[in-house]
């Protein structure tokens, strides 16, 4: 059974890539083409083929904007990555993929380390695990982002068992790995991506917003949730694992792990269409006081009413989604969210 969850597919598309941030450490970037000689007419078709398939693909212009509140917490332990051009982390890309992009918010507990961990190391191990060949691209995707977490879980814990005294740090994950105009989400935790989408009343009225969840949550009070972590033999009380840990997947958190907490992320699919006007992935700071549908009207409402002060260099759109960003985490704030709050705001225009 296909582990990805499909969300209602487009009906076309078309578009171009955009470049925001490059990787931050980057491997040496050995993609380009070398030169041949003397290649014969079958190669120059072929190429002006995957060029032309390339063309029609129709590849949606992303761009990242963050905001990050401490609250009342003595610690931020929120981590958070925009990668709008992934590209040059790996050193090899499959011929017909034209665009890469990865987002992510990680909130940490029990300590910032895992989280800053998982910031700082996850999308390195996804771009060394990315498929090199296109066929079977979305089951070769899907193993991919599922190899990356288990990894990257690995790794945290086998660092953390080496400290005296051990780290205890844990995270949730919300990453989402955008391959063209194909959006992949895998989560872990009770942090959260939604998309939203413009769609046409019937009979020629207004287009209407559509809140789609990107992300599944996971806590113990959930019913497979609960069984895994009992049939382990581990117990929930109140709402947690052994009445502690309020999520029932994430990475770190070494001394539940066997007792049924794992690290397996969800995965969603979803192609972007002309529709799609952005995407928020939050951390339970931003959803603890917004539903996802407030949370989406609230960023339209800032960016279809009132002036903004632009930075330097930012057009009005750039503006109002700086605002918007900004401005949602402030208003989580302000509606008493005690915990961090990190909300990354991706703009999809075509």
């Amino acid at each position: 059974m296909d582990l990805f969850d499909d969300l209602p597919e487009p009906t076309q598309t078309a578009g171009e890539a955009s470049v925001q941030k490059t990787c931050p450490s980057p491997l040496e970037d050995r993609g380009s083409k070398r030169k041949r000689d003397a290649p014969d007419d079958d190669e120059v078709v072929e190429e002006q083929k995957l060029e032309e398939k390339k063309v029609c693909k129709g590849v949606p212009i992303l761009k990242g904007y963050v905001a990050a509140r401490r609250g009342e917490r003595e610690e931020m332990q929120d981590a958070h990555i925009l990668l709008s051009d992934m590209k040059t982390c790996l050193s090899t890309l499959p011929t017909t993929v034209s665009r890469l992009a990865y987002f992510a918010v990680f909130d940490g507990h029990g300590g910032a380390r895992a989280s800053r961990f998982a910031a700082e190391h996850l999308h390195h191990t996804l771009a060394l695990k990315f498929p090199k060949e296109t066929e079977n691209l979305d089951k070769l995707v899907k193993k991919c982002l599922l190899d990356t977490f288990r990894q990257t879980d690995e790794d945290f814990l086998k660092k953390a068992s080496s400290q005296k005294p051990a780290w205890k740090d844990g995270s949730t994950a919300t990453c989402m790995l955008v391959v063209d105009d194909m959006v992949y989400v895998a989560n872990l935790g009770d942090s959260r991506a939604v998309l939203c989408r413009m769609e046409q009343e019937m009979q020629g009225g207004e287009r209407k917003c559509v809140t789609l969840a990107l992300s599944k949550e996971h806590n113990p009070t959930i019913y497979e949730e609960r069984m895994r972590i009992q049939r382990a033999g581990g117990t929930v009380r109140d709402g947690r694992v052994l009445g502690v840990l309020e999520v029932s997947r994430s990475i770190g958190d070494g001394q539940y792990k066997r007792i049924g907490v794992i690290s397996t992320p969800d995965l969603r699919r979803c192609q972007l269409t002309p529709n799609d006007r952005f995407i928020i992935l939050g951390c339970d700071g931003l959803f603890k006081v917004f539903s996802a549908e407030d949370a989406v009207k609230y960023v339209l409402n800032v960016l279809q009413n009132g002036s903004v002060e632009r930075k330097e260099g930012q057009t009005e759109e750039e503006g109002h989604y700086e605002a918007a960003c900004q401005r949602l985490a402030n208003e989580a704030v302000r509606r008493g969210c005690a915990d961090n709050v990190t909300v990354i705001l991706v703009s999809v225009s075509f």
